[in-house]
């Protein structure tokens, strides 16, 4: 147990007590080793009293008493932690703050629990009400083959506005007199073309984690229209973008995949895919044919959607779908039942050219469903309706009479179905309506409360009722009511449980998000405020342990936040992840939030303190903020403000390229001016120094665990110039910028990365190339000595020896995978060894079918 003086009411040292801190002297003080930090101490007060406030209050934050001897004893209430030991402490306090953020970020998405390896389920049976019908397997498919024609970036403006009517004009008459379908599709962020890809296939809602996912897209194991296509024995072919192949790669029984990487290449993207129609559509082979074009996402990273290259691309689109609708009506007369062409977008466009974000022309994207099927009547105006991305996926199954997938939120496009009798038109929605019921009782607890299911539940027994009255052969007036009674049941039940289906999708858990932020914030304040005691090697810390945890303070934000979290807890209307865990547990993350607090404000008043003192005793006080430091916030913030866009982050690099290059040209600037204009320029913060602060700089420098005490005599007075660059080696201070700026360049040159510059030679390419791996495995070589020299330092020999072995283990690694090679190994720089993958897709595949 820890004992110490009795407290106050507010929780500190009692003053007036025995063992309250009182000022010593300065012959009771030890003589030698002065306690606190060697590496940062304080010049002497002026003031007496200022200095026994600074002292009192520092003892009181510390957890320091003095006993009435006046001689300093042991510090109790307290313990030493070395940078490390804090350090670790940090880092792992800043991992559960940032787990509970994710948690919060990225929710558990809707999934279904049955498994989509296993075979198909049986399909519900048809509702009968006091009977069992006789109606137990899926429809039949309502299209014989099916076209999708997506073009990446592709914009509902583009159709059905005045560009679509001047470079469209066949898609602008099949929208408004042909026989279509015509939507505007929206896709839910992030708008990019993994996730969108995702939520057309599988009708489920993707999150922001598929943003990372779309730089390297994984297989897709969601059940999805092409694997069930697949199941059900029909031949999928797919030319365009790589993406497809990636997320589906054992689906296609042909396919050519175009890399989306060279942003500049608008034309022989597009034209890999169009230079197989002519062969493909004369081949009667396959069933669902997916064609993905690239080039206008491209035009609009380029030179943005008002480009003149546009409406080129646009015309040129046309021209392919006027191909492509031609061969199908033609080919129509051989089979019994019509195709289905769909022309649709992934994602749109914004003003600037990306996308990814949520407006209004990055979420509209046109989806037109053309069909003989779909002949209309004269006079019948059909209008652009507004519907989700994700109801394709309900669509393309109930068209290709497969299974709804199982994770899919979207509901079945009526105006596709209105031709049929009125029982397959009940059939489909009720087959649809089912399976977004079964997916809100996985996932949604109170589920019978929902007002979609409800209306699901109000549907089935209407169905029922109709379905009897059907098979009585009663063709009355009542029957035909009935029908379509039952029909808007089911579609407002289906369009409430989309909806509900969705919004849990897209739920975020703003409570654990908040609670997340604030440990991550008061960490690395906390990690900030402590860094000037770390500086040297083996500095150590004094973490008060009874003052904060035992203070009136600590129990006022423990009993605050407790409260909150009951209020948010009890009123929040969805789940929250941290309501849901043990109180015990929800009490521990209470309790760290409080305890970091409390430490921040130790630590601040502690350097409120220190600064003050120094302040009074400095002979020139600090003046403003310099030019570098100016620099480094303007540029701060503009990077930051330039995240805001996709384009921008691609090229990244470019903005920290200029950023590096200007600060290294600033500080050029000011460390000659401040080094060779001398004492006539007279800098105020850079060699206008207080003598205790050059001794605690060349503390930290040298890495040495104590520091001489400085004269009190010289305290207070400017260091010359002479003695500061004699001091601090001013030729570094000179050379290092110039230095950085090298690197940079160098750096450049190494590996050129973005959008606009990845293919660019680099030396990257140069040394991972196969005729230069003696230069690679050297310079790894030498690389790794330079490790192992700049880290041994100041290690014990057994750590010497671990680090020793573990750099020799990554060389070793590296030649295993045949990256390197050792000294004694042969190497054949004529030989090269070729592989499939360096023919040109096309060219492998027809050796493959061959």
């Amino acid at each position: 147990m820890l004992s110490g003086p009795p407290r106050d009411s507010v929780g500190l040292w009692a003053p007036g007590w025995a063992g309250a801190p009182r000022r010593t002297n300065r012959r009771d003080r030890p003589r030698g080793k002065s306690s606190g930090s060697d590496c940062r101490r304080s010049p002497p007060l002026r003031s007496s009293g200022a200095r026994a406030l600074a002292r009192h209050a520092g003892r009181l934050l510390a957890g320091q008493w003095y006993p009435v001897s006046g001689r300093p004893a042991q510090r109790r209430a307290t313990m030493r932690l070395g940078s490390g030991a804090f350090a670790a402490c940090c880092v792992a306090i800043e991992v559960i703050g940032v787990a509970i953020f994710i948690r919060g970020f990225f929710p558990a998405p809707v999934r279904s629990s049955a498994s989509s390896e296993h075979g198909a389920e049986t399909p519900a049976p048809e509702p009968v009400a006091g009977a069992s019908s006789n109606w137990t397997k899926l429809p039949s498919p309502l299209f014989s083959k099916v076209v999708i024609v997506l073009i990446d970036a592709l914009r509902d403006d583009f159709v059905f506005g005045s560009k679509g009517v001047k470079y469209m004009p066949y898609t602008t008459y099949l929208v408004e007199k042909g026989a279509s379908h015509s939507f505007v599709a929206e896709a839910k962020p992030p708008t990019v073309t993994m996730p969108r890809i995702k939520a057309l296939m599988t009708g489920s809602v993707p999150g922001f984690v598929d943003v990372i996912r779309n730089l390297n897209s994984p297989v897709l194991l969601e059940d999805n229209v092409l694997r069930q296509a697949k199941a059900a024995g029909k031949r999928i072919i797919f030319y365009g973008d790589e993406t497809w192949v990636k997320l589906f790669p054992k689906h296609f029984v042909e396919y050519d995949g175009t890399t989306s990487f060279f942003v500049s290449d608008y034309t022989e993207v597009d034209n890999n895919v169009t230079r197989h129609l002519d062969k493909v559509l004369k081949r009667g082979d396959w069933d669902v044919l997916i064609l993905h074009y690239l080039g206008l996402d491209h035009i609009g990273h380029i030179s943005g959607p008002n480009s003149p290259l546009i409406g080129h691309k646009l015309n040129e689109m046309d021209s392919v779908l006027m191909k492509i609708h031609t061969s199908l009506l033609s080919k129509e007369r051989e089979s019994l039942l019509p195709s289905l062409l769909v022309l649709c977008g992934d994602h749109g466009m914004s003003e600037t050219g990306s996308h990814g974000a949520s407006s209004t022309e990055e979420v509209s994207t046109p989806l037109i469903l053309i069909s003989s099927a779909f002949e209309r009547k004269p006079g019948d105006i059909r209008h652009p309706k507004h519907v989700q991305q994700t109801d394709l996926a309900a669509t393309l199954a109930i068209g290709l009479g497969l299974p709804i997938p199982k994770d899919s939120v979207g509901s079945l496009l009526l105006p596709v179905i209105e031709g049929k009798p009125m029982r397959e038109q009940l059939r489909f929605l009720h087959l649809n309506t089912l399976q977004l019921s079964k997916l809100l009782q996985e996932n949604v607890p109170a589920y019978e409360k929902d007002p979609g299911f409800e209306q699901f539940k109000m549907a089935e027994r209407l169905h029922g009722n109709w379905v009897k009255l059907h098979l009585e052969e009663n063709h009355s007036d009542i029957l035909l009511g009935l029908g379509t009674k039952v029909l808007r049941q089911y579609l407002g039940a289906l369009k409430t449980l989309s909806l509900s289906l969705s919004t849990q999708v897209a739920h975020y858990d703003m409570y654990s998000m908040v609670v997340g932020t604030v440990v991550v914030l008061e960490v690395l304040t906390l990690f900030l405020l402590s860094t000037p005691h770390v500086l040297c090697r083996k500095a150590e810390l004094d973490v008060p342990l009874l003052s904060p945890v035992f203070s009136l303070l600590f129990y006022l934000i423990f009993l605050v936040l407790s409260a909150i979290h009951v209020l948010v807890c009890t009123s929040s209307e969805s789940s929250c992840y941290l309501c849901g865990l043990p109180w015990l547990a929800a009490a521990s993350v209470m309790l760290l939030i409080s305890a970091l607090l409390c430490a921040i404000l130790s630590a601040l008043i502690r350097m409120v303190i220190d600064s003050t003192l120094l302040t009074k005793n400095a002979a020139l006080p600090s003046s403003g903020w310099s030019e570098v430091n100016l620099l480094l916030l303007l540029g701060t913030v503009g990077h930051v403000l330039s995240l805001g866009a996709s384009s921008f982050v691609e090229e990244e690099h470019q903005t920290w390229y200029f950023l590096v290059n200007t600060l290294c040209l600033a500080l050029i600037q000011e460390s000659c001016r401040s080094c060779l204009l001398g004492d006539e320029y007279e800098p105020h913060r850079h060699f206008q120094v207080e003598q205790g602060c050059v001794d605690i700089l060349a503390c930290s420098l040298q890495d040495s665990t104590s520091c001489s005490t400085p004269n009190p005599d010289r305290a207070g007075k400017r260091v010359s110039l002479s003695e500061a660059q004699g001091s601090c080696r001013w030729w570094t201070v000179l050379a290092s910028p110039w230095l950085v700026l090298i690197c940079c360049r160098l750096l450049r040159s190494l590996n050129q990365t973005g959008v606009q510059g990845a293919h660019r030679p680099d030396i990257s390419h140069w040394l991972t190339s196969s005729d230069h791996k003696v230069e690679l495995s050297g310079l790894a070589a030498l690389s790794l000595v330079l490790v192992f020299l700049l880290v041994q330092r100041g290690c014990s020999l057994v750590s010497k020896v671990a680090l020793a072995l573990g750099l020799l283990g990554v060389f070793c690694y590296r030649a295993a995978i045949g990256v390197v090679l050792f000294p004694w190994q042969p190497y054949n720089k004529g030989i090269s060894k070729v592989t499939p993958t360096t023919l040109p897709p096309s060219t492998f595949q027809r050796a493959l079918w061959a």
